[in-house]
C-alpha cells in the first residue's frame, strides 16, 4: 500500500509543548472551532491558539461550565454542541454559517471515553462511535462551506494509539449482535478518526481543505484518561503510588501542554503545507509500524498501522457514515 506516513523531520520531539510549536506563528484574523475546547487537552489548545491571536469558538454540551472555564481568555466564545444529538450539531453549524465567518481550522477534539456498560444515543448507535466519529463527521460536513471559504483550511481530529487495536467492525459497529467490549469500541472509534482524515483529505483537498489525525499521547491528569481507574493507571505506569502523574514523553506519557502540541502542530504548522491525510505523533508525521506490540508500563505503542490508513476502508467508512446519518437532516458535501 502506498502511503504518506513518513516523518518530515519537523525539529520537534515528544517533549515539545504548544508554546514550542507556536513559536513565531501569528494567528491573528484566523477563526478556529474546538469541540470540547473547555477541558483537558481542549482547554490547553484553546488557550494556546488564543495567545497566538486566533478567535476560538468552543463547542460544548454544558455551556455554563464551558463559559466558566474559558472566562478571561481573549477572543473565545462558547456555543452549545452535543455530538450525540444531530439537531444540536446542525444548530451549532447553522449559527456559524449565519455569522458569515470563514472557518480556518476545525479541531474535532471532544471525545466520549465510555464506561464498562454499553451506552447508546437516541438512534441506538453505540455512544463512543457516535460521539467520537459520527458526530464529528456530521459537524465537519455541515461546516464545509465555511471551511472552503477560508481558502486554506485544516481539519484536525484527535485520535489515539488505540487505533492500532482494531479496524472498523463492519458487520456490527454498534454492538447489536456482539457482546459489548468498551476497549474495542474505543479503538474502533479512534481508527474511524484516522480513516475519516484519509478520505476527507482525498475528497476536499481540491477545495484547499486538508486533514490530519493527531495522537496526543497519554495524559494521566485528564478526566478522559483517569476514567480507567487508579489501579489501571498504576499498572500502565501512568501514575505513581501517591497518584501523581508520571511524565515520560519518550514513552508517550505527557503533560497536557506536551499532549496538545501535536494537535496544535497539525492545526497550524507551516511545515505541513501541501500535506494532508496523515496521522501525526510527537509533532511530526508518524511512521507506519504494523508490528504488534503489547501495551506495557515500559512502552505504549502509538505509531499508525495499515488498517487505519487503508484508502479502501476510508471510502467504505465514509459511505457507511452517510448511511448511518441518513435518518437525520444530514446532507453530503457538494460533489
Amino acid at each position: 500500500m502506498r502511503h504518506q506516513q513518513h516523518p518530515i523531520g519537523s525539529g520537534f520531539s515528544a517533549s515539545s509543548t504548544v508554546d514550542d510549536v507556536l513559536a513565531g506563528i501569528d494567528l491573528t484574523g484566523k477563526n478556529v472551532v474546538v469541540t470540547g475546547g473547555h477541558s483537558g487537552l481542549g482547554l490547553v489548545i484553546t488557550r494556546a491558539l488564543s495567545a497566538a491571536g486566533a478567535s476560538v469558538t468552543v463547542g460544548s454540551r454544558d455551556t455554563d461550565r464551558a463559559a466558566a472555564a474559558v472566562e478571561g481568555i481573549e477572543r473565545v466564545e462558547v456555543s452549545r454542541l452535543d455530538l450525540l444529538d444531530p439537531a444540536s450539531i446542525d444548530a451549532f453549524a447553522q449559527r456559524w454559517l449565519e455569522s458569515g465567518r470563514p472557518l480556518h481550522t476545525l479541531i474535532n477534539n471532544a471525545g466520549h471515553a465510555g464506561t464498562g456498560e454499553i451506552e447508546r444515543d437516541a438512534r441506538g448507535y453505540e455512544a463512543q462511535f457516535a460521539t467520537n466519529h459520527l458526530g464529528h463527521f456530521q459537524l465537519t460536513h455541515r461546516l464545509y462551506s465555511a471551511l472552503k471559504a477560508a481558502r486554506g483550511a485544516r481539519v484536525v481530529s484527535t485520535t489515539s494509539g488505540a487505533q492500532r487495536m482494531s479496524g472498523i467492525l463492519w458487520d456490527d459497529p454498534n454492538f447489536v449482535e456482539r457482546s459489548f467490549d468498551p476497549g474495542l469500541a474505543y479503538a474502533q472509534s479512534k481508527t474511524a478518526n484516522v480513516l475519516f482524515t484519509v478520505e476527507l483529505d482525498r475528497r476536499w483537498r481540491g477545495g484547499m481543505i486538508r486533514a490530519f489525525a493527531a495522537h496526543p499521547g497519554v495524559i494521566a491528569s485528564t478526566a478522559f484518561n483517569s476514567a480507567v481507574g487508579a489501579d489501571a493507571q498504576r499498572e500502565l505506569g501512568l501514575i505513581d503510588e501517591s497518584g501523581q502523574p508520571i511524565i515520560d514523553p519518550e514513552r508517550g506519557k505527557k503533560t497536557p501542554e506536551q499532549g496538545a502540541a501535536t494537535i496544535v502542530f497539525g492545526a497550524t504548522s507551516p511545515l505541513l503545507a501541501g500535506i494532508g491525510g496523515v496521522y501525526l505523533n510527537n509533532c511530526d508525521i508518524s511512521e507506519l509500524h504494523d508490528n504488534q506490540r503489547p501495551v506495557t508500563a515500559e512502552e505504549i505503542p502509538a505509531d499508525v498501522v495499515s488498517h487505519s490508513i487503508d484508502p479502501r476502508s476510508a471510502r467504505r467508512l465514509w459511505t457507511l457514515s452517510e448511511q448511518l446519518l441518513s435518518s437525520t437532516s444530514f446532507t453530503p458535501e457538494p460533489r
